[in-house]
């Protein structure tokens, strides 16, 4: 079927974001609201948005013109009798979308495609509001509709295949990627997306860690383009409650969509994001994307008051790990001890060392009497007791919590009173290190991003018996080293991996289930979602085999039904397909 005209009902952001969408395109659109004051606030959301792209030069003037002289502003549904194609995009409410598809039924002409964007409601139930639920197809577009490339086509057991095929083309037309889905709760994309900023409002709630230091975890340690509260802000709480509820009651109920208390007191007291001016964040009014000083903004350095002065440190371990905190040390003017165990190890660790920094000249970012500097401040070592005279250590052993516990045994006895022993470890109870000497107080959790010099976060881990002079020494040192200390409990997974992994394990569900193929999933996420890596791509770097011990790590300390390891994670491990490292994991790595 040729679409030449579309509908658009309702004309909100998104409603008016799919019009430009279609009228960039070259198709004729009638857009409808209910009323004369809604269709003005329409026809201004999009000569808004067209006029904001031609003053940063993203459209031409008369492009513009030609594409708003394309849309024929209507009240009434009567006005889409002649349309080939009509889309709704008005509030996620049931009852209100099967009224006006049950008027689309009446208005609209027995070949047009009636289209739903919803994000998280059954399709299936929406379609049965008409006398044609074979023609009858979810839609469903990103925000903002111009800017992202994903669209989820969402066909129910009953919509013809023609249909789809008609759908999948005008998608391609539009310059969209499509993802063909079967109708289910949440769809790829938020299914994938609402558990995990669910989870992120629960650690608020819980006071586990701030909203600042959430938002950078995830912005620095996963690339992500927001941290999960500002796009909670973004999205809107009271749209984002609407969809967990949604997808709690329709997917199986499971308690990582039940929406946290918090989220339904929020969005009780009117605190719905951006668009009421206060959200997790305040703003500077309502609709501003501008983050204001609220109460609950930290004050300019308090995080590192009481902090001990730190000038020599020590680092214990030999891997890849170790190497890049002893460049991350050195290159920020602390004198390094280097540890080992074995003068081999020490000699490989050093050629790394200088491998990295001579990389650095080459690209200009250090001179050879930076590099000559900084390989200076390094002391080699194969003994403990070297580590006597420092101020910090640093350890990045084996994430085995009967060598670690071993290892701060040792340095308990070794170093000086005061001294800050600090675990790099991603998944272990920072307190069992800290329990395995007399000095707990002393001991604090560095979890560094691989690799360190690269990565901008670091996650500073207290336990129930670190002091607050340790903690604050802890940042100090990540304010030297110019990192991003964020703060938080000692609680598996920390922050990053506590919101990233069962996310990644999701979506293996997801495609255990047969719901989606791998592409299909990871391009909903990069392009609906603008994630640097989808997850079956980022899974295959981390190793399949890590991403499972973390993932256990997780459900054993949380108890969390949702957070049981995915049989096909535990399957594909068993068989030795780990990722990238093993050449084959949900792709093959082989070259072949």
């Amino acid at each position: 079927m040729g679409i030449n005209t579309v509908g658009v009902v309702g004309l909100g952001t998104m409603g008016a974001g799919i019009v430009e969408v279609f009228a960039r395109n070259g198709l004729n659109v009638v857009a409808v609201e209910i009323s004369d004051g809604a269709l003005d606030r329409g026809r201004a959301n999009l000569t808004g948005s067209t006029d904001r792209a031609v003053a940063k030069g993203k459209l031409a003037a008369e492009d513009r013109d030609a594409l708003l002289a394309r849309v024929d502003f209507q009240v009434g549904l009567g006005a889409l009798a002649e349309v080939d194609f009509v889309i709704e995009a008005v509030p996620e409410h049931l009852d209100l979308k099967q009224k006006i598809f049950a008027e689309l039924d009446r208005v609209c002409k027995p070949e047009a495609i009636l289209a739903t964007n919803t994000s998280s409601l059954s399709v299936t139930e929406i379609s049965v509001a008409t006398h044609r639920p074979n023609r009858v197809i979810g839609v469903h577009f990103f925000n903002p509709a111009p800017v992202m490339k994903l669209v989820e086509v969402i066909k129910t057991v009953v919509t013809a295949d023609e249909v789809v095929a008609d759908v999948e083309a005008l998608c391609a037309r539009l310059g969209k990627v499509d993802v063909t889905i079967a109708d289910r709760a949440g769809f790829i994309a938020n299914a994938l997306l609402f558990g995990y900023l669910n989870h992120a409002v629960a650690m608020v709630e819980a006071r586990y860690a701030t909203r600042e230091d959430i938002d950078a975890a995830m912005r620095l340690g996963c690339g992500l383009p927001m941290g999960p509260l500002a796009l909670m802000d973004l999205i809107g709480l009271d749209t984002a409650y609407e969809i967990l509820d949604t997808m709690y009651r329709r997917g199986g109920r499971d308690r990582r969509h039940a929406p946290a208390p918090l989220l339904k007191q929020m969005v009780t007291a009117g605190l719905l994001g951006r668009k009421s001016g206060r959200g997790f964040y305040t703003y500077e009014k309502a609709g501003s994307p501008v983050v204001v000083a609220d109460e609950l903004t930290p004050a300019e350095g308090t995080s590192v008051e009481g902090a001990r002065a730190v000038g020599t440190v020590g680092v214990v371990g030999s891997g890849t790990m170790a190497t890049g905190i002893i460049e991350v040390f050195t290159k920020a003017g602390f004198e390094v001890t280097s540890v080992t165990r074995g003068g081999e190890k020490s000699a490989k660790l050093c050629e790394a060392l200088k491998v990295n920094l001579n990389k650095s000249v080459v690209r200009g970012r250090l001179t050879e009497e930076e590099r000559d500097a900084i390989l200076n401040r390094v002391t080699w070592s194969t003994n403990l007791e070297h580590l006597s005279d420092v101020d910090m250590v640093v350890e990045a052993v084996v994430e085995e919590l009967t060598v670690k516990k071993a290892l701060f045994a040792s340095l308990d006895e070794i170093c000086k009173p005061g001294v800050v022993l600090a675990t790099t470890t991603s998944s272990l109870p920072v307190i069992e290190c800290a329990m395995a000497t007399q000095r707990p107080a002393d001991v604090v959790g560095l979890h560094f991003f691989n690799p360190a010099p690269a990565m901008k976060l670091v996650e500073v881990v207290r336990t129930i018996r670190t002091s607050s002079s340790t903690e604050a020494t802890a940042l100090a040192v990540c304010d030297r080293l110019g990192k991003h200390g964020v703060r938080c409990e000692d609680r598996s997974g920390f922050i990053v991996n506590a919101l990233l992994f069962p996310y990644l394990n999701d979506a293996v569900k997801m495609l255990e289930a047969s719901y989606a193929t791998a592409d299909d999933i990871d391009y909903a996420m990069k392009l609906g979602c603008g994630y640097p890596m989808g997850p079956f791509e980022l899974l295959d770097v981390v190793g399949l085999d890590v991403a499972l011990a973390i993932q256990r790590e997780l459900y054993l300390e949380l108890r969390e039904p949702g957070f049981s390891p995915a049989p096909l994670l535990e399957h594909l491990v068993t068989a030795g397909y780990l990722g990238r490292k093993a050449g084959r994991g949900f792709r093959d790595h082989t070259g072949r």
